[in-house]
């Protein structure tokens, strides 16, 4: 790994401080992104959980929000964690709300419910052999993907981690696991430096496939 790599965690709302810890933990460069200069030198960006519309109205009040677009422009990674899907996603649903459209997926907000962060449970994934785990907190839910879009990691049928050039987003926590599979992944895909510029989904014609997203039961 890049011992000169640094990766922003944008500290506006949420559990920003969960996923510094994970870094620090790799004994990754890492800084909290507060305000567009935070965001100069890094080669990636985390987008944690929290409450999106609240994420969406700061950055704008902090002038992040051109920032941001900017670091997707040039071919800045990103990983969105919960809320942060809400934000990358190309559309929102129930209720419908702004966000970046930088991955080409359709979520339902809310849609898993409350469930308490110290429920772990498991799925299968493409990041390793064994079930990945995984921490669900009012998780949205991935209603339909691009064809661009690849599925990593599924819970009772359904995806929870994808993955599209520059960008992987999970619905659920890995933060709050003993796991840093997730996070390893992330910050393999910060060090493909010939990996292709995030492109806004909304000016993309993809075919998107439809996928049973109804919430799990149990």
């Amino acid at each position: 790994m890049d011992d000169q790599m640094k990766i922003g965690v944008l500290a506006i709302q949420g559990d920003f401080d969960a996923h510094a810890k994970v870094l620090a933990r790799l004994g990754v460069e890492h800084s909290l992104v507060k305000t567009p200069a935070d965001m100069q030198g890094i080669a990636g960006l985390i987008m944690p959980g929290g409450e999106s519309t609240t994420h969406i109205k700061i950055l704008k009040e902090e002038g992040l929000l051109p920032a941001i677009q900017k670091f997707a422009a040039t071919g800045g990674a990103f990983f969105g964690t919960c809320a942060g899907v809400i934000l990358l996603a190309r559309e929102v649903r129930s209720p419908a709300q702004e966000s970046l459209g930088f991955l080409d997926v359709a979520v339902e907000r809310n849609a898993y419910g409350r469930q308490l962060a110290s429920h772990v449970h498991r799925g299968k994934s493409a990041l390793r052999d064994e079930p990945i785990e995984m921490v669900f907190i009012r998780a949205p839910i991935i209603e339909s993907v691009g064809r661009d879009v690849n599925i990593l990691a599924e819970y009772q049928g359904r995806p929870v981690l994808v993955e599209q050039g520059r960008i992987l987003a999970a619905t659920f926590h890995p933060e709050l696991t003993h796991e840093t599979v997730v996070h390893e992944h992330f910050l393999a895909m910060c060090e493909k430096s010939q990996a292709p510029p995030v492109t806004n989904s909304r000016q993309l014609e993809t075919a998107r496939v439809a996928v049973d997203a109804r919430p799990p039961r149990g």
